[in-house]
């Protein structure tokens, strides 16, 4: 089993819901197992201003899919729950982004693990900090060193990561 960690984000269609669903379809014996979720929270838009802000959260999971077919895996849950890709940072129903695969480095056309722009993301460093504080990226660096040197916009804390659990336990 691989440990991968995933960053979940939506602005559309009833944001929350999105990413309870997103943990839900990743929770498939087919896809993943799911060990943690961090808290929602709302961030402010990457790129264009003229969209809803967004609903962000960072899961661990366990795979037995190799990168490129979780990947796949992935896009096939962000298809099922409306994902349109029309513009770059655009809004978007689903956004689910491999984070870390183990500590693999991967850099393939269509997959760069760690994701691309990572350490600059206070919606992905925070809720990443938050279930996985000890976490020690590929290259050595420190979970917390990259945090304490982002950048904040400042996010806001929607649902706790308790509550985000007890509503995945309801279904």
């Amino acid at each position: 089993m691989r440990r991968c960690y995933i960053g979940l984000g939506s602005n559309l269609d009833q944001p929350q819901e999105q990413l309870l669903q997103a943990l839900r379809m990743l929770d498939q014996p087919s896809v993943a197992k799911l060990l943690r979720s961090s808290s929602f929270y709302a961030s402010k838009p990457m790129g264009p201003q003229d969209q809803p802000d967004y609903v962000n959260a960072v899961a661990v999971v366990e795979t037995l899919l190799a990168p490129l077919d979780f990947l796949h895996a992935l896009q096939t849950i962000e298809n099922h729950q409306g994902r349109v890709r029309e513009r770059r940072w655009g809004a978007r129903t689903l956004d689910l982004d491999i984070l870390l695969y183990d500590d693999q480095v991967i850099e393939l056309p269509e997959l760069t693990v760690p994701h691309y722009g990572m350490a600059e993301r206070e919606f992905v460093l925070y809720p990443l900090f938050e279930i996985a504080p000890d976490l020690v990226m590929p290259d050595g660096r420190k979970l917390g060193v990259l945090l304490d040197a982002c950048p904040g916009n400042g996010l806001l804390t929607l649902l706790d990561s308790d509550s985000v659990h007890a509503q995945l336990a309801k279904s």
